[in-house]
């Protein structure tokens, strides 16, 4: 049974909503790993999906994203159903995802990878490109560098920069702090909630530093063997380690130094 904080955000009271997972079960070869799955993202709300490894996180964003195939259930990304097989269409209705592994192109400068993720008219491209310069700046003096020369923290930025030249609704986070120290994911993860102030974009963040997430988070869902076994206003959830642990299921959680 789903264990449900009370406070909710005034984003979540006011937003249009961005994702709608409603009772969704999806895995792989048929066999499910995720089970009765709901979720919600409105306009301007950052949603932390945590849990421990294996719980299912990672294949709840390749369904939203249309990587993976809805064994039951439904998701709708900005109002039309995901279709699985043709994440492009998503992405074209608003959608990016930024993947555990960055999926940079090593030998393209940062230039170079950002122009890839350019969609719309040029004026369209030129905003977007200013707006994710404007929020991740400590790329500007690094345009003409190699990809694979950057540092881990830097090629993160690059990765979610890539992500937001092309302007997009919804954004989906899929562990940012990977390979990262507390130190770099300490100055890495507000920069979320900046995108979500700043461009009114919903982000959807899998984060392994709990707490950290929390602090830049309106509410979150904790994932336990591919259910949601605790959801609520991230506040309330700082406050009650007690209830994260138990949502844990003795798993531990991590620590953020």
């Amino acid at each position: 049974m789903t264990d449900t904080a009370t406070t909710t955000s005034s984003s979540a009271a006011t937003g249009e909503t961005l994702l709608d997972i409603s009772n969704l079960s999806a895995g792989y070869s048929g066999v499910a790993v995720i089970r009765g799955v709901n979720l919600h993202i409105k306009s301007g709300e950052v949603v932390a999906l945590l849990g421990p490894n294996g719980a299912g996180k990672t294949t709840t964003l390749l369904t939203v994203s249309g990587l993976l195939k809805a064994l039951e259930g439904s998701v709708a990304v900005l109002g039309a159903p995901t279709t699985f097989g043709a994440p492009h269409k998503t992405a074209r209705r608003g959608l990016a995802h930024v993947p555990e592994d960055r999926s940079l192109f090593f030998g393209l400068t940062v230039q170079e990878n950002l122009k890839l993720g350019l969609r719309g008219s040029r004026s369209e491209q030129a905003a977007g490109y200013e707006t994710a310069l404007d929020l991740l700046p400590a790329l500007k003096p690094l345009m003409g560098r190699r990809a694979g020369l950057l540092s881990g923290g830097e090629q993160q930025m690059l990765a979610m920069a890539r992500a937001l030249v092309g302007k997009p609704k919804l954004l989906l986070v899929d562990e940012m702090s990977l390979g990262l120290a507390p130190i770099i994911v300490e100055r890495l993860l507000p920069i979320v909630r900046d995108i979500a102030d700043n461009t009114g974009a919903g982000v959807l963040i899998v984060e392994q530093h709990v707490h950290l997430a929390l602090e830049v988070a309106d509410r979150a869902y904790v994932m336990s063997h591919g259910e949601i076994v605790l959801e609520g206003a991230a506040a309330e959830l700082m406050e009650r380690r007690d209830l994260l642990e138990a949502s844990y299921l003795g798993g531990g959680l991590e620590e953020d130094a």
